[in-house]
C-alpha cells in the first residue's frame, strides 16, 4: 500500500513516517502544497496512495483546505468512491469544531496527537484497512 504524511512539523512527520512503514511504502511532505503535488502525480502515474495521513494545521496551506482540494479532483476526475484515497486528519487540536470541519470536508477519520502505533493501528482498522500486517 502506498501512503501519504503530511505534516509542516518535523518531529510529528518523522514520526508517522516510521510508523507507517510498518504498512506499506511511505512518502512524506512537509506542506499542504507539496501534498497535493504528491497526490496528482501518483494519480497521473498510476500509483495513487491508499492510505493519507494530514494534519489539520499548516502555515501555507491548512489541512482541511488539502483535504477539500484532494476530494475535488477525485470527484471531478471520476475516480470510484471505493477507489479514494483513506484520509486520516491528524491534528492537536481536539476541540469539536476541528474535527466536525474535518470530517464534513470528507476524511475517513483523524488522530489527535500524540499518537501511538496501537492508536493508527486502531484507527487503520475502524476505517477498512485490516488487511494489513505490521512486518
Amino acid at each position: 500500500m502506498r501512503i501519504l504524511v503530511v505534516d509542516d512539523e518535523m518531529v510529528s512527520r518523522m514520526k508517522m513516517q516510521r510508523i507507517m512503514q510498518h504498512y506499506g511504502d511511505c512518502v512524506a511532505v512537509g506542506s499542504g502544497n507539496e501534498a497535493l503535488e504528491a497526490f496528482t502525480e501518483a494519480l497521473l502515474n498510476r500509483v495513487p496512495f491508499k492510505l493519507i495521513t494530514l494534519d489539520v494545521s499548516m502555515p501555507d496551506m491548512g489541512g482541511t483546505e488539502v483535504l477539500s482540494k484532494i476530494r475535488m479532483f477525485e470527484s471531478t476526475n471520476a475516480i470510484a468512491k471505493e477507489d479514494r484515497a483513506k484520509i486520516l486528519m491528524v491534528t492537536s487540536h481536539a476541540d469539536q469544531e476541528t474535527v466536525m470541519d474535518s470530517i464534513k470536508g470528507g476524511c475517513d477519520d483523524y488522530i489527535i496527537k500524540p499518537f501511538t502505533l496501537e492508536l493508527v493501528t486502531q484507527k487503520l482498522n475502524k476505517i477498512g484497512l485490516t488487511s494489513i500486517a505490521i512486518g
